[in-house]
């Protein structure tokens, strides 16, 4: 693939980074070992998309791939690397080996890497595909620029440590289908176990980082709540239909929802634009999960006094576009209504968006995204709290209250504008 179709085919819109798309990039979905290397390195870079590479290899305003985006951990700063074919600062010098080591098995050529690489989900990338991605990577237009990865703070930044975190937390193997499941969900289980990483941003986390048990139930993700995956209809995707789950991650919005954060660069430059085949696999899946029972919490009263003040300022700053019953408008203003997203017991994300505001995904299946504006200048914090406790108490919601505490911690960690004083 030459220099300038692979810059044709890119376009960059900004929201909370950089975004791009690859649409115009010809996808080829059929591996077939013998095929010729061009159509193999197509399939790599569906691939690269279905893994959603881009996003976290490009810093804002940077060069596609060249590395350079700071990934903040709950351990410190990791900044991701220059995958371009670039000799000096990026991997045009490493053979198919060294990159496999590295994307499978979590092994640079300077030591172990971390996990913010999702080493520990694309170890389930099958041999034939591994392949073919390198076939793909190793065109990418070289690009000087070289970057500092390991940023932590000692003893984080000890690389050799991560053989005892291995040991404890990564399983190395490639994905074995299960015989008692259909080819679909298979397919699904792949996409979503391995190459979509589903798992690295929704599964929480233990103290040192490695996945719980509580697979796909929800995980904090740099100021955000990567939401509750399972099927339970309280905090999961229990309401949602394969086809609401096709939709989301096609266009970005549902009859629930539309993306925010992290999730809205993952459909832009990745599930957008996956196969018809495959988004129907990767629901299927999911909605093949076993069935999760969540005992809701009793909602507080409408006679509740923060209730009753969240509701009077939601009416005045908030009911234009969510409406009174909270019923918003379908596949572009999230329904509030009985809403497992406003039932999360972690409130990260709905205090992201009320206090820096987000930019809906726009995409093919829906070009024109609807913004919400930040509210973190103009509402104090007690009036933030009491607005959300509102909403996570009314129309079917249960959910813990807020406090202006909470809303000032949230404010700090991401941020966001004081308000104006009144």
């Amino acid at each position: 693939m030459t220099r300038n179709l692979l810059q044709r085919a890119l376009r960059i819109s900004f929201r909370s980074g950089v975004v791009f798309s690859l649409a115009a990039l010809p996808v080829c979905t059929v591996h077939a070992q013998n095929a010729p290397v061009n159509a193999r390195m197509e399939h790599g870079r569906y691939l690269a998309v279905a893994g959603d590479c881009l996003a976290c290899h490009t810093a804002t305003d940077g060069k596609p791939f060249a590395g350079g985006l700071d990934l903040k951990t709950p351990f410190g700063i990791i900044t991701t690397s220059n995958i371009t074919s670039d000799k000096e600062t990026g991997i045009g010098n490493w053979t198919f080996e060294q990159f496999d080591n590295a994307v499978r098995h979590g092994k640079g050529p300077n030591g172990h890497l971390y996990p913010a690489m999702p080493y520990t989900a694309y170890s389930q990338i099958t041999d034939a595909d591994i392949t073919d991605l390198w076939e793909y990577i190793r065109t990418l237009p070289p690009v000087s620029h070289k970057v500092e990865s390991n940023k932590l703070p000692f003893p984080y930044n000890i690389r050799t440590l991560l053989v005892f975190w291995n040991f404890l937390f990564f399983k190395d193997a490639t994905f074995v289908p299960d015989s008692s499941k259909s080819d679909e969900i298979n397919r699904g289980a792949y996409l979503a176990q391995s190459l979509g990483h589903c798992g690295t941003c929704h599964t929480p986390k233990n103290a040192l980082g490695g996945d719980t048990k509580d697979t796909f139930q929800g995980a904090s993700l740099q100021g955000w709540f990567a939401p509750d995956l399972t099927n339970n209809a309280h905090t999961g995707l229990g309401q949602w239909t394969a086809d609401d789950i096709v939709t989301y991650l096609r266009s970005g919005t549902n009859r629930y929802t539309a993306a925010s954060g992290p999730m809205t660069e993952a459909i832009v430059n990745s599930t957008q634009h996956l196969t018809d085949a495959d988004l129907h696999a990767i629901a299927a899946y999911f909605k093949a999960l076993p069935p999760r029972t969540v005992s809701p919490p009793q909602p507080l009263a409408a006679s509740n006094a923060q209730v009753t003040a969240g509701q009077r300022d939601f009416m005045v700053e908030c009911s234009a576009c969510h409406r009174s019953s909270g019923a918003g408008i379908s596949n572009m203003i999230p329904d509030l209504r009985n809403n497992p997203a406003v039932n999360a017991s972690n409130p990260d994300s709905l205090l992201n968006i009320v206090l820096k505001g987000t930019e809906g995904p726009a995409t093919h299946a829906n070009p024109t995204g609807a913004a919400m504006p930040g509210f973190g200048w103009k509402l104090q914090d007690e009036q933030i709290a009491n607005i959300l406790t509102y909403i996570r108490n009314s129309w079917g919601n249960a959910a813990p209250a807020l406090s202006a505490a909470d809303v000032s911690k949230a404010r700090s960690a991401i941020s966001a504008q004081p308000a104006v004083p009144r």
